[in-house]
């Protein structure tokens, strides 16, 4: 068990967090949510000691092991994969690491005898000679092969890091594991093996993301942050947000109710105050005024931009067509004879762990890279509109928020630009920041008001929801729904997916692809063990149910 007992924590003169008190127990998975800013990872650096209180104090029970999911991609670049993982059990790893260098002496000695007996024995009670094997499962499970476990951290890409990091984080079945984003940059595949990794889990896990579905999925319990105080509600995230909007709806009630009875008060002692035969009565009346205290209900810290993308002209019957798209990068082919039709109510999810193939594709149909062969054409109708994954040039220029974005703009009014970005929470000043110096939300929030300006009628998103807070996701997602034209996107997201999508493509490892009009979900089930066949052709397109 963890616990946090009366715990302040301030930043200069404010209070992020104020006597907070909350107990984490055994067995039960915590999702730790709140808007923005509320202080979520600030928490759990709380939690894991990285950052001390201003007052109160953080207790576990004696004897147990705390792991936290790293953050610094850089930090184990001298070590070997292997290594990595199995420093998650830090004492395991100095153990084993002494107990070489014990037998690796050329003048081993009785002393040596003994210590090495002695770590031995300490090595088998915490399951040393598993501890490979352990650690591999957990590589495999998250997708890292075994061909690369014993190779150097600093040989490792980005994402193949985030999952290293994370294998680290679950390895030796600790007894408190906190996590920060765990989702972040994993493949479907990946956060799927997580979700039965954490539902089999026994031990106490608190965990924060943007991923409604993976807190559903997860989640027994969820702690909220709302100013400065943090709430404990029984289920999932759905759950939490029923009963948090249910409650907030009983308490207005029952201030309404609290309303009209002091109203009925007021009028009988404003009547009878001065009339001496009712002067008791109305005495009494003063004394039940006084004692009805109405709810404080504070509104939330949360706030919900407004996405609603509005084409301009109603999309025709041709959309898009791609004929034997081919592209290789690197000596990579990236792209295999890709070919398929874009119809006018089609919304298509392009899915799977080679999101590379996804990006290239979509800068292709967008004119910003030449395919090596084949071709595709947009409908005459058609107005394309596109979030990419890279917004590093959207943003390398000295324009305000309302200069950049009067830029794409069909209407060069200043009143017409900000009604815009007020929809995405950019209000007053804000509209004279410069756009190089937002944080990666506000660049994603600021790359969403350009999507909506534009009035177009076909709509690519390549992971839209990086940076996105849970409140901006829940927006996007009504958005997409909402949305009457032609969707191309790519997202990390399953709700997103599952509500949006009546189309599956699912791009391989070896560039080709699937193709099937279905619900994610649906998509999941019925081609389960399909998706996890090594070899696929591209003839396979539509064959299966």
């Amino acid at each position: 068990m963890i616990s946090a007992n009366n715990v302040t924590y301030r930043v200069g003169k404010k209070a992020l967090f104020e006597d907070v008190n909350i107990k984490f127990t055994e067995g039960n998975c915590y999702g730790l949510i709140g808007a923005n800013g509320a202080g979520k990872s600030t928490f759990l650096k709380i939690l894991s000691g990285v950052l001390e209180t201003t007052k109160g104090d953080i207790a576990i029970t004696p004897g147990q092991r705390l792991s936290v999911l790293e953050q610094d991609h850089f930090k184990y670049d001298s070590y070997s994969v292997m290594d990595t993982v199995i420093m998650g059990n830090q004492r395991l790893y100095d153990v084993m690491k002494e107990k070489d260098a014990i037998y690796a002496k050329e003048d081993f000695t009785d002393e040596d005898g003994v210590k090495a007996a002695e770590l031995e024995a300490e090595f088998a009670e915490m399951d040393g000679w598993e501890a490979e094997s352990n650690a591999a499962m957990l590589l495999n499970g998250l997708g890292i092969d075994t061909e690369f476990h014993y190779m150097m951290m600093s040989e490792m890409d980005g994402n193949q890091k985030v999952k290293i990091l994370l294998a680290r984080a679950l390895f030796g079945n600790p007894d408190i594991l906190l996590l920060d984003e765990p989702t972040n940059h994993l493949d479907m595949d990946a956060i799927n093996w997580l979700e039965e990794f954490l539902i089999d889990f026994d031990n106490t896990v608190i965990v924060v993301s943007h991923d409604r579905y993976f807190l559903n999925k997860v989640c027994t319990q969820i702690a909220d942050i709302d100013y400065g105080k943090i709430q404990l509600y029984a289920g999932n995230y759905d759950f939490w947000y029923e009963s948090s909007q249910l409650l907030i709806k009983q308490m207005k009630e029952a201030n309404k109710k609290k309303e009209e009875k002091i109203k009925e008060l007021q009028e009988f002692i404003s009547r009878f105050s001065a009339n001496a035969s009712k002067s008791k009565q109305a005495t009494s009346r003063k004394r039940a005024l006084e004692k009805i205290e109405l709810d404080t209900i504070k509104p939330s810290s949360r706030k919900y931009p407004y996405i609603d993308f509005r084409p301009d002209r109603e999309i025709g019957n041709e959309v898009l067509f791609v004929e034997g798209i081919s592209k290789t990068i690197e000596g990579k082919k990236v792209l295999d004879n890709v070919s398929f039709t874009v119809g006018h109510d089609d919304k298509i999810a392009f899915v799977g762990g080679n999101e590379l193939a996804k990006t290239t594709l979509f800068k292709i149909l967008m004119g910003e890279m030449e395919p090596d062969e084949g071709t595709y054409k947009w409908g005459v109708t058609t107005s394309q509109a596109y979030f990419p994954k890279d917004n590093t040039d959207e943003f390398n220029n000295d324009y305000t928020i309302t200069e950049w974005l009067t830029g794409y703009s069909p209407v060069k009014d200043v009143t017409y630009v900000r009604g815009f970005l007020g929809r995405m929470l950019f209000a007053g000043e804000d509209g004279v920041k410069k756009v190089k110096v937002l944080s990666g939300g506000e660049k994603v929030r600021c790359l969403l008001s350009k999507m909506m300006i534009s009035g177009a009628n076909c709509l690519i998103f390549d992971e839209p929801t990086n940076h996105l807070d849970m409140e901006a996701i829940t927006a996007l997602n009504d958005g997409m729904i909402k949305f009457p034209g032609v969707e191309l996107f790519a997202c990390r997201d399953h709700q997103i997916v599952q509500t949006t999508a009546n189309r599956i493509i699912e791009f391989l490892p070896d560039g080709k692809f699937i193709d099937k009009i279905t619900t994610y979900d649906e998509y999941l089930e019925s081609d389960e063990m399909a998706r996890k066949r090594t070899v696929y052709t591209a003839d396979r397109e539509g064959d299966e149910d």
